[in-house]
């Protein structure tokens, strides 16, 4: 079962920094160079600085890209020292509600965020999805040049009789500590530390295994770096003191939550010879039921209506002027047809299904290809086929967390890109230094 402790977190002062609505960013994984610029501009204190450091002219091949990581921790512990950033006097547990709006209704998700103790996965932690090596080598670079975690992963947990939600219930009662609106969204932060009610967490939250929502990368990467560090010759200096690169920073919610909102991922797909392009429809009608959808009026509003709950996916471009509909025939197993060294549940998961069977048994495409686009916005994808930057799109429904659950207590995981979970959890809020600090 996972490890899960409170710890001295890091936040900015609010003496100091006045908006913090103007130093948060999102994680690294959704920002771009556009959006980088912008947060950039928004505050000197801005998280992106840390989180996602912009590149510098290269003088020499590979330089400007360990100079990134390098000026990321030289922020750090400049902030640290001139006190833009301050240390919790105390080990704390972070309660963080999150408020946004969803199809016109007004959510909150409520996570605890606190410590966990890195172990393989499986033991205590679930994975759900594969990960690409290319992100993990850039996390690992900042990793090991700021040692900190400057955005939590998201990870879900089983309340079942509701006792972490009466004391954070409780909790919520008290006055936050951080309070920002930023766009449509409102974070609200408070700080546990009374030792009874830390004390409570700790005890209810020793019997919880972990299953990873969002940030595979991190975790992996924060496993990586471990090892790293307790072979070095630190590791013999820091045996007696809590080992903060032992521990990475988690915001932990309860899969019942009615905030956790979780997107499927479409790809779009260019670059592909065209005889396959060409042949592609008469491939899929031997293993698919086929259905065309007229697309008239709104692009986006014609897909959405034409994509119900039980297809295994919905493709624009292949028939000019309609969504086709993919269905299962009943006269074809798709099961058998999937690699037999996989789980049921992947076997039985439609992005499973077309990554396997369509991009790459029809069209020849790996898992790592470039010619592969991702996205989790159904009108870009949308606008990218109607404005022809990509010829062809396949659309998916929203997956399930019972069938994420499943994958993972499994010990099988989804193609990378299957899950959206929304809205990101912001960077910011509060950071993780991985330093032995008294805890």
């Amino acid at each position: 079962m996972a490890e899960i402790r409170p710890f001295r977190g890091i936040r900015y002062s609010q003496e100091i920094v006045r908006d913090l609505a103007s130093v948060i960013c999102p994680p690294y994984d959704v920002v771009g160079e556009e959006q980088r610029s912008g947060y950039e501009a928004r505050s000197v204190y801005n998280a992106i600085r840390l989180e996602c450091p912009a590149p510098m002219v290269a003088t020499e091949a590979g330089q400007h890209s360990r100079d990134r990581y390098r000026r990321a921790a030289s922020t750090f512990r400049q902030w640290l020292r001139e006190g833009i950033l301050g240390i919790e006097p105390r080990a704390a547990f972070y309660l963080h509600d999150h408020y946004f709006t969803h199809l016109g209704k007004r959510r909150r998700r409520r996570g605890l965020i606190a410590c966990v103790r890195l172990q393989p996965w499986y033991d205590g932690i679930y994975p759900h999805e594969e990960t690409l090596c290319k992100a993990k080598s850039e996390r690992l670079e900042l990793m090991r040049a700021c040692r900190a975690n400057f955005s939590p992963l998201l990870a879900l947990y089983q309340d079942v009789e509701g006792k972490i939600a009466g004391i954070l219930s409780q909790t919520s009662r008290d006055r936050p500590v951080i309070e920002l609106s930023e766009s449509s969204e409102r974070d609200v932060v408070w700080v546990i530390t009374e030792g009874t009610l830390a004390a409570q967490i700790s005890e209810l939250m020793a019997g919880q295994s972990v299953y990873i929502a969002d940030g595979h990368h991190r975790y992996e990467t924060a496993l990586t770096y471990e090892m790293e560090r307790a072979a070095s010759s630190l590791a013999e200096e820091e045996a007696s003191q809590v080992q903060g690169f032992n521990y990475v920073m988690m915001t932990l919610v309860d899969f019942s939550d009615p905030g956790v909102l979780v997107f499927p991922v479409h790809r779009l797909v260019y670059g592909v010879e065209a005889s396959l392009l060409a042949g592609l429809e008469n491939r899929l009608k031997d293993v698919f039921v086929l259905e065309y959808v007229p697309l008239t009026g709104s692009l986006g509003d014609s897909v959405t209506s034409g994509m119900p709950d039980d297809v295994v996916a919905g493709i624009l471009g292949l028939r000019p002027g309609c969504l086709v509909v993919m269905r299962s025939r009943q006269d074809v197993s798709l099961e058998d047809l999937m690699p037999q060294s996989r789980s049921q549940v992947y076997r039985d998961f439609n992005v499973s299904v077309v990554d396997d069977l369509v991009l790459g048994g029809m069209l020849g495409l790996a898992r790592d290809s470039d010619s592969v686009v991702y996205s989790g916005d159904m009108c870009e994808v949308c606008e990218r086929i109607k404005d022809g930057r990509q010829p062809l799109a396949f659309l998916f429904g929203a997956p399930q967390l019972k069938m994420l659950k499943a994958i993972a207590e499994a010990r099988d995981r989804v193609p990378r890109k299957s899950t959206y979970f929304w809205p990101k959890l912001p960077t910011g809020l509060v950071m993780n230094s991985l330093e032995a600090l008294e805890r």
